[in-house]
């Protein structure tokens, strides 16, 4: 019997197993599907091309795309301790700050405006520039500039410049627009992810245990009440009870996933695949939405990008680079440069993000170039309207739940993701990278008429990796949590990870993420202290 479960040692998980055993009273259990992170390619950052489509993510596809040619896209959920922050691309990133003013004003998330999480934010941050009204310094998080930024981003930070976005040397200060380097979550070259950052140091603490490689496959809720989990280790079944609380922090498709195998969720649903409905609750699985990248790829006159490195004799020599330096393309994120650009005038604040990567085919499903040289300039609609779901297949838990992002659902997520490919364009004009470009890869030359825009989109478009909202946090109908990440209707059980975010955030969410374990660590300890009380 301990204090605490959770369940999910990824990105948020991480955060409130590291800040719960701050309470010395307090026993906590993290339990994680994945195995500890000691492959070497987690910690070196460049090792993110070999992350997307590997043996650390879960090898999710999508259900066929009914807007995007019936494909079934290749979906990467970390599963690995750190998840989705030890295969990610590390950009920092919090979003704008009127994302988060919806959430509170909008969506009935009290407590949950820019001004409530911005101090999470800072708290969490240990910038190597930065110290402001914006963010912090001492932090577990490690945020960093980049180490050894390819010439190549440089000239695309200089391209949008002569198309008119404005520099902009932070994106998470006082203003999001414009165009720059992306601050990362490393440290000393580094990936930091909150298994390094936070985890680390903590299980050093005699309060705290972390099990790696086991499948919570079902919550015990007994009286209404969460009191434990089932789990499967190396083909062992075994139940862990909590004293305080469970706390689900499995990621946007593990979170409802573990919920509907325990009889938590929509009751029709539960009952058509034989599964005990323990509380009908209509939300859990819906309004799963995410970013899709629509992407331009530009050949290059010469062997100008990361491409060439991918052969034995330049891996070695970067290789030894990085080790004996600790600089070079082995600390490169590969998504190195971005802009945030308001495409149209309607529009509250930017709603494209691009992401630059001196490189082509260097993520799952995307094509190289037929030279071999080649790079790629990314553009996603920050708030899609298009809403999926999460659903299971049948009542076996080692069965891969049924993923559908519902892409381009409704016609202004399409509308703007023709905006982006039209940005895109305008940047690869620009004189900047004339010594470099040969010409446009893809969609090529002659995709130019609107029909032909949307059919290069529905074939080529791709996850940009920031699934969230299938728990939702608020207080309508279709809401799974209310703002202090308690799931309605079961006593003791909350939801702490991306799967709350009523709307995605405008830009990447690892950050955002980190931010709700942060609060949600606080919401907790508070309740804690609050039982004290009355006790």
């Amino acid at each position: 019997m301990v204090d605490y479960i959770i369940v999910g040692g990824g990105a948020a998980g991480c955060v409130l197993a590291a800040r719960l055993s701050e309470l010395p009273d307090a026993s906590v259990l993290l339990l994680e599907a994945g195995p500890p992170d000691t492959d070497r390619l987690i910690h070196m950052p460049v090792g993110f091309y070999r992350m997307t489509d590997g043996p650390l993510t879960w090898g999710f596809r999508t259900a066929p795309l009914a807007h995007a040619d019936g494909r079934e896209m290749v979906f990467p959920q970390g599963r690995v301790l750190g998840g989705g922050s030890s295969i990610n691309a590390m950009v920092y990133t919090r979003g704008n700050a009127a994302d988060y003013d919806a959430w509170a004003n909008e969506e009935g998330c009290d407590g949950w405006a820019y001004a409530d999480v911005l101090p999470y934010f800072r708290k969490a941050e240990d910038n190597e520039r930065l110290s402001d009204a914006w963010h912090g310094t001492g932090g577990p998080l490690g945020v960093s500039d980049q180490v050894s930024p390819h010439h190549l981003t440089r000239a695309f930070v200089r391209a949008c410049q002569e198309a008119g976005i404005p520099y902009n040397p932070d994106f998470n200060g006082r203003d999001q627009a414009g165009a720059g380097l992306y601050q990362v979550t490393q440290r000393g070259g580094r990936r930091c992810s909150t298994a390094v950052g936070y985890l680390k140091a903590a299980l050093a603490r005699p309060n705290l245990e972390l099990v790696t490689d086991c499948r919570v496959e079902r919550l015990i809720v007994e009286g209404g009440r969460a009191v434990g989990v089932a789990y499967n280790r190396y083909g062992r079944q075994a139940i862990a009870r909590a004293e305080s609380e469970v706390i689900v922090t499995a990621g946007a498709v593990g979170s409802p996933r573990l919920l509907l195998l325990s009889g938590i969720g929509p009751a029709e649903e539960l009952r058509a695949l034989g599964i005990d409905v323990v509380h009908d609750l209509q939300g859990v699985g819906r309004n799963f939405h995410d970013h899709i990248d629509a992407y331009v790829i530009s050949e290059l006159s010469g062997p100008h990008s990361y491409d060439g490195h991918t052969r034995p004799h330049r891996m070695l020599m970067a290789g030894l680079e990085y080790k004996l330096f600790g600089k070079g393309p082995v600390t490169s994120n590969l998504a190195e440069g971005g802009a945030f650009v308001l495409t149209d005038p309607a529009e509250p604040s930017p709603d494209i993000q691009h992401h630059f990567l001196p490189g082509a085919g260097l993520e799952a499903g995307v094509p190289p170039v037929p030279s071999g040289y080649g790079c790629t300039l990314n553009a996603c609609y920050l708030r899609p309207k298009s809403r999926g779901s999460i659903r299971l297949r049948s009542a076996d838990p080692a069965r891969a739940p049924v993923i559908d992002p519902n892409y381009w659902a409704e016609p202004e997520d399409m509308a703007a993701a023709l905006r982006g490919i039209a940005s895109s364009r305008e940047i690869m004009a620009q004189a900047a990278f004339r010594p470099f470009v040969k010409g446009e890869h893809l969609p090529g030359p002659a995709v130019a008429s609107r029909a032909d825009l949307e059919a290069y989109a529905r074939r080529y478009g791709k996850t940009d990796y920031h699934p969230v909202g299938s728990c939702k946090m608020g207080r309508d109908e279709r809401a799974v949590v209310d703002p202090d990440c308690r799931v309605h209707g079961i006593e003791r059980l909350r939801i702490c990870d991306s799967s709350i975010m009523p709307r995605v955030v405008s830009s990447n969410t690892n950050a955002a993420s980190i931010m709700i374990g942060e609060k949600a660590s606080d919401l907790i300890k508070g309740n804690r202290r609050t039982a004290e009380v009355v006790a």
